[in-house]
């Protein structure tokens, strides 16, 4: 019975890891989530893990009560997170946290030799060569549960990666797909929030809405697949079928398609290479009759470009200043404080004000971080 930490159990990610693990006979050793106490109290009292840990400390007493004389270690922080990511009777570690917390604990749970089933993107876009580096050194496993990049490493076991020629990686589009920048200016977060095809959680939906999420996962499949910037195409595929695909050099093009649910490349992660029964609807080509693939409107989507850019130097904290400046950006415009450009404007803004340095410790990264969040915070004070 394989045993699973679960970090971010409370989001959707982490909610349907649950269906998978229950359906699938899974063990859970560790649960974490953001602030969530009372859902985290429910999850720890029906799976039983040896320990829980409620980031934000100002809850734990809360949780402690809930689950007192289960014998359940309760910790909070990053103490507490990274702890949850490292306990020792783990297998694997599914990360689901959203934003820049995610990237410590991925990091302690490599060094404690466990392995990895990645949904927290900040782990590589801001992180991807510590991570990378660690992973080799540590010889564990890493496997992606983002569908696009699920779909990638499917695609890949077509063939052998050193004849692959370029990823395929499609995009939705988002909610706001062919409106022109103009048109953008006037879009609430009630707009941004309502995703054609995806249920997630309000940050990772306006991301998709700003395409900043694609420009994300360009980065991260740069980490995951050692390839070069120009070794990946965005496609922008309405339908959310197709969900990535690899091209080798004998002109093959090898995909993976399904309907979009998540359960999908979760079970895949936790289960490789075994593709049991998921309790998925199955896809029927006939129902959809027509997919559709464009080219994507970075000019539109200036958050897209933004990061292809950063691609070029993902050796340095430029990307790591990008997705800071993205999560304080994002965080206002749900508040209301800011317009949907200025998402945009204020991450442009922090990637050309900000120096890049060259990312040889964590500590690079947490200072890049640092800076581009009080850069954007003080920017949106002063507007």
């Amino acid at each position: 019975m394989k045993k699973v930490s679960l970090l971010g159990s409370t989001g959707s990610i982490g909610v349907q890891a649950l269906d998978v693990i229950k359906r699938h006979g899974l063990s859970v050793t560790a649960l974490a989530a953001k602030s969530n106490w009372k859902l985290l109290s429910e999850q720890a009292l029906e799976f039983k893990p040896k320990l829980v840990c409620i980031y934000e400390s100002e809850y734990k007493d809360l949780l402690k009560e809930e689950l007192k004389g289960t014998g359940i270690a309760v910790l909070s922080g990053m103490e507490g997170l990274c702890e949850a990511a490292c306990e020792p009777s783990s297998d694997i570690v599914l990360n689901s946290v959203v934003g820049m917390v995610g990237l410590e604990p991925t990091l302690a749970a490599i060094n404690a030799g466990k392995d990895i089933a990645l949904a927290n993107k900040e782990t590589l876009v801001a992180g991807g060569m510590l991570v990378t580096e660690a992973i080799r050194q540590k010889g564990v496993k890493l496997y992606p549960v983002d569908s696009e990049h699920s779909a990638i490493f499917q695609s890949l076991e077509a063939g052998n990666r050193r004849d692959l020629h370029k990823i395929i990686l499609t995009a939705s589009g988002g909610p706001f797909f062919g409106k022109s920048f103009i048109e953008l200016e006037n879009m609430t977060a009630a707009d941004a929030l309502k995703h054609p095809n995806w249920n997630m959680g309000a940050k990772i939906t306006i991301d998709s809405s700003t395409l900043m999420n694609k420009g994300f996962e360009f980065l991260e499949a740069m980490w995951l697949f050692d390839v070069k910037p120009s070794q990946i195409e965005i496609v922008v595929h309405r339908e959310s079928v197709v969900h990535s695909a690899v091209e080798f050099n004998d002109g093959s093009i090898i995909a993976q398609l399904g309907v979009p649910d998540m359960r999908i490349p979760i079970q895949y992660a936790l289960l490789y290479p075994n593709r049991p029964e998921s309790n998925v609807k199955r896809l029927s080509l006939t129902d959809y009759g027509t997919l559709s693939f464009l080219k994507p409107d970075i000019e539109t989507f200036r958050c897209l470009g933004i990061c292809i850019k950063a691609a070029e130097i993902a050796d340095t904290t430029a990307p790591a200043i990008v997705n800071a400046a993205n999560e304080v950006a994002v965080a206002s415009f749900l508040k209301g404080e800011i317009g949907f450009n200025d998402i945009a404007r204020l991450a442009e803004s922090a990637f050309d004000s900000i120096e890049h340095q060259t990312v040889n410790s964590l500590s690079d990264v947490l200072s890049a971080d640092k800076s581009a969040r009080e850069f954007v915070s003080l920017s949106i004070r002063k507007d």
